[in-house]
């Protein structure tokens, strides 16, 4: 099944064929035929034959009206059925759009059916709440079948999303104006909808709407929760402590603190009115008997909650075991926990040097990563060991780590190619650790030689990460294998095992330790037993583990320690400088060409900024490396003429001009070997031969082929921008051995312009893209300097208007006003204009001797294709003229087959032909009344 974010798209409306001209000639002939016959024979029945021309005729003309019949029928038929195939995949894709926003927002309703998203801790949902079901914008987009009125419904109807959730920001604040019993009931709901998104020990509710009772059954009421939720009716004040406010509206103004409006006129029907926009939506209302009994069952659970947190095992306190044991000076030992109730240590180093944890969701899993990397900070100093945190099941899990002077940084990810960068990162780290044992000639890191501390790399989710990021697999397995030596230690985090972790790197993973795993298989690749899998799933369960050492014969069952925010503050507070970080920042959004220079790049053209994570270093790209041919492509917007601009302002650039007439010339130009540029720009390719007709567009094309085959010996550099690679335009693009691709739409586009899909980004800034597979920026210059460069071809329009100043010239027009004013303006002008049935007497007479003024003989094509005797003079011994409106019959004509100079349309443009030589491009005098009076 294609992914939701390929195009869609209907065929185009079907358009009558042009109709077709009466058969004149077929009806004709048998009509002299039969007169033939009657002369020939004499005999009157053969005249019968004559009424065969108009029946050919007429069914010539019915048959040409079916046919146009039978091809409508079956384009309606083929676009009815490409509709129907199109509407059915647009239902199955809103149906999975809208079944993730719900997923995303629940209310009432889908909290009740699914238990498990009770109190559950999800990103952004316990701020959102949804007012009721209605239409939004959907990320479906139909393209095609302009013109057809059922696609343009199709393609309305694929743009919208009926039935998804309405979210608005709960701290805004919501005013539910309405029918008395109906308003309370939608106040209701939505009220308990915070309360299901949230337990009671975040969420406090005060207030007591109307005469319900159902707020009070609430064990959010009255509770210590963080955030305070104020439930008004009408006439309530709003307490001064409320970060949330529901309140019943008795005015269409609604009320203090609420920025929305919830008027509400049936139980199925209700408007919004939110930061100035109004849907229609179907609230959800609940009763006050269904809302006590929802009370009910949130505040037994809560009950049930509490008792077992109460009746369970004592939470073990990290600092208490700190204070109570005393860990070696050597290797990495740190407590984790107890056996047997007293303290379990591992030693990274001595155990280790990596290992894995495994656990389910709720078995304490990130407890006791972040246990163990407090127990290190605690216990070694920053010159000892230092910290690289990933977490990847949400980006929550090591927030409170962040500010320990031990760690270097913390990726989740939310930071989306930041932490595959990251992460590329520890290749180069490996290599830079190698340098250093090498200078220092040191054999590990352990030497007092080398001074470098331990690297500790802890992942929370493993499994998450690499799935995310496969080809991540080989970095991990390089640091697990080189590692011991260069003080670089993994500890990987993940709920499942078999699968994930592939065996070459499990197996320099020595050190196991596992929570309860539901999978029995994960158990016995972990600690070697079925134990893990047997472990309670009770909240009694929850922080215990078994750990398995390579010199252990059995597992140890442990209880991990937590940690509280003393323990956090305890680390936090040593002093120190910050440890080295293994990685670089990201490339900023924007970088300027004088800032780039300044990385000491002088006399080179400098594209933008690299980013080389495995080589931590960032460096400027030059002209120069990417040889004679760059690629850029990239959507509107994504900067790629930018960097044609970013390059014309550094050397002699030649850009191709954007005026069809002028980059015909240019191309042309450049095709015979003449002004060679250093560096040849040209814009959108793929746009450049839908500014030609079809001949003179595939005829540009391939002289810019022949350009750029031809650019190695001239020593030409050629960067080519594209929005999109294009069959018409590939055996260009081919020759270019480089290729930057920026921001395009969608990652089928980004595929189909060869990129990398694992590289595609949906957001990028203007000139953010990948050149030849590495990340870059590239610069920026303060202006355009384009319009002012002197190397740009001048426009034709300021070529002067063309003057007959030869004896005799011979011109080629229409007849019509424009031609008759050129001639007008031509007569004005000094010269004689003889018609092209009198040119054979005046061309007699011009040979006979010198002439006062140049001879101007003038006629359409028709009639120099009857005077071709005429014609053959002028056209081998003097100039010949022929108007660019004159183009069909212009090689009938001239007996060329190569196309002459491009003549845009409606510009006053001719071919002049200098005595059987090379047609040039000229400039008509101004037709215009204007120009005619002023030059008469």
């Amino acid at each position: 099944m294609a992914g939701d974010d390929e195009p869609l798209s209907l065929p185009p409306a079907w358009t009558p064929p042009a109709r077709a001209p009466l058969p004149i000639l077929a009806a004709t002939v048998p009509v002299v035929g039969a007169i033939g016959l009657w002369v020939v024979t004499g005999s009157v029945l053969s005249l019968w034959f004559a009424a065969l021309g108009p029946l050919i005729a007429l069914a010539s003309v019915v048959d040409a009206g079916r046919a146009a019949r039978r091809s409508r029928r079956r384009a309606e038929h083929d676009a009815a059925a490409a509709r129907a195939r199109l509407a059915e995949v647009v239902r199955e894709r809103h149906g999975r759009e809208r079944a993730g926003l719900w997923d995303g927002h629940p209310d009432v309703a889908l909290y009740l059916a699914r238990a498990e998203e009770i109190w559950r801790a999800v990103p952004g949902r316990t701020d959102a709440l949804v007012v009721g079901a209605g239409a939004g914008a959907s990320a479906v987009r139909v393209t095609g079948g302009i013109g057809d009125a059922a696609s343009a419904e199709l393609r309305a109807d694929a743009a919208r999303l009926d039935g998804a959730p309405i979210v608005v920001a709960a701290s805004e604040g919501v005013a539910v104006l309405g029918p008395p019993i109906l308003a309370a009931a939608v106040v209701r709901a939505l009220a308990t909808q915070l309360c299901l998104a949230s337990p009671p020990s975040a969420l406090r509710v005060v207030g007591t709407p109307g005469d319900d009772e159902w707020i009070e059954r609430m064990p959010h009421h009255g509770s210590r929760g963080g955030t305070t939720l104020a439930v008004l009716g009408p006439d309530d004040p709003v307490p001064a402590d409320a970060d949330l406010v529901i309140q019943r509206a008795l005015t269409p103004h609604g009320a203090p603190r609420c920025t929305a409006l919830l008027t509400v006129a049936s139980p199925d029907h209700g408007r919004l009115d939110y930061v100035g926009e109004v849907v229609d939506v179907r609230p959800e209302a609940l009763a006050a008997a269904q809302a006590a009994q929802i009370g009910d069952a949130l505040a037994e659970r809560w009950a049930v909650e509490a008792t077992t947190a109460r009746d369970g095992p004592a939470p073990i306190a990290l600092a208490d075991l700190l204070a109570d044991s005393t860990p070696t000076t050597a290797g990495l030992e740190a407590v984790i926990g107890v056996q047997a109730g007293r303290p379990f240590c591992v030693d990274l180093l001595a155990d280790g040097p990596h290992a894995v944890v495994a656990g389910v969701t709720g078995s304490g899993k990130s407890e006791l990563l972040i246990t163990w990397v407090l127990s290190m900070c605690a216990t070694r100093t920053i010159g000892e060991v230092t910290f690289l945190l990933a977490d990847f099941k949400g980006g929550t899990a090591f927030d409170a780590l962040a500010g320990l002077p031990h760690v270097t940084g913390v990726i989740t990810d939310l930071d989306g190619s930041g932490a595959r960068r990251a992460i590329e990162s520890l290749r180069a780290e490996v290599r830079w650790r190698e340098t250093e044992l090498a200078r220092s000639g040191a054999r590990d890191v352990s030497d007092d030689r080398v001074g470098l501390p331990r690297l500790v790399i802890v992942v929370d989710e493993f499994a998450a990460l690499v799935d995310a990021h496969p080809e991540l697999q080989a970095v991990f397995t390089d640091v697990a294998a080189r590692g011991r030596a260069l003080g670089m230690h993994l500890i990987l985090g993940t709920q499942r095992v078999a699968g994930v972790i592939r065996d070459a790197l499990l197996t320099n993973c020595p050190l196991r330790l596992s929570l309860r795993v539901t999978d029995a298989a994960d158990s016995r690749a972990v600690v070697g037993t079925d134990q893990a899998a047997a472990l309670p799933g009770s909240a009694e369960g929850r922080g215990l583990a078994l750990v398995r050492r390579a010199s252990d014969a059995a597992p140890h069952p442990i209880r991990i320690a937590l940690s509280t925010a003393e323990d956090i503050d305890g680390v936090g507070g040593a002093a120190g400088p910050r440890p080295r970080r293994p990685w670089l920042p990201d490339l900023p959004d924007r970088i300027g060409l004088d800032e780039l220079r300044g990385h000491g790049e002088s006399g080179l053209v400098v594209l933008g900024l690299i980013d080389e994570p495995d080589r931590q270093r960032q460096r400027p790209a030059k002209l120069t490396e990417v040889g004679r041919g760059l690629l850029v492509v990239g959507a509107r917007g994504s900067g790629k003429s930018a960097v044609l601009q970013t390059i014309a302002a550094q050397c002699e650039a030649v850009w191709l001009p954007s005026d069809p007439e002028r980059a015909w010339d240019a191309v042309s130009h450049l095709r015979e070997g003449r002004g060679i540029p250093e560096v040849l720009l040209i814009d959108d390719i793929d746009a450049l031969a839908a500014r030609f007709p079809h001949e003179y567009g595939r005829t540009v094309l391939e002289r810019v082929e022949e350009v750029v085959r031809a650019s190695g010996s001239r020593g030409t550099s050629i960067v080519v921008t594209a929005q999109r690679p294009s069959p018409a335009t590939a055996r260009i693009t081919d020759l270019l051995m480089h290729r930057a691709i920026l921001g395009l739409p969608t990652r089928a586009d980004h595929i189909a312009a060869g990129g990398d899909p694992s590289h595609f980004t949906s957001r990028t800034p203007p000139g953010r893209g990948r050149l030849d597979g590495q990340a870059i920026q590239f610069a920026l210059v303060p202006s355009a300097p384009v319009a002012s460069s002197p190397h740009r071809v001048p426009p034709a329009e300021q070529a002067p208007a063309w003057h007959p100043s030869m004896p005799v010239t011979g011109y080629v027009g229409r007849r019509s006003a424009a031609t008759r004013a050129v001639l007008e303006v031509w007569r004005g002008g000094g010269a004689r204009i003889v018609p092209l049935a009198d040119a054979a007497a005046t061309l007699s007479v011009i040979e006979g001797g010198p002439v006062a003024a140049p001879t101007v003989v003038a006629g359409d094509p028709d009639e120099w294709q009857r005077h071709w005797s005429v014609f053959a003079v002028v056209r081998g011994e003097h100039d010949l003229v022929i108007d660019a409106t004159c183009a069909p019959e212009y090689r009938i004509l001239t007996g060329e087959r190569e196309l002459p100079p491009y003549c845009a349309p409606g510009r006053s443009r001719a071919w002049l032909r200098r005595a059987d030589g090379p047609s040039e491009r000229i400039v008509l005098p101004d037709g215009s009344a204007a120009a005619v009076l002023d030059l008469v």
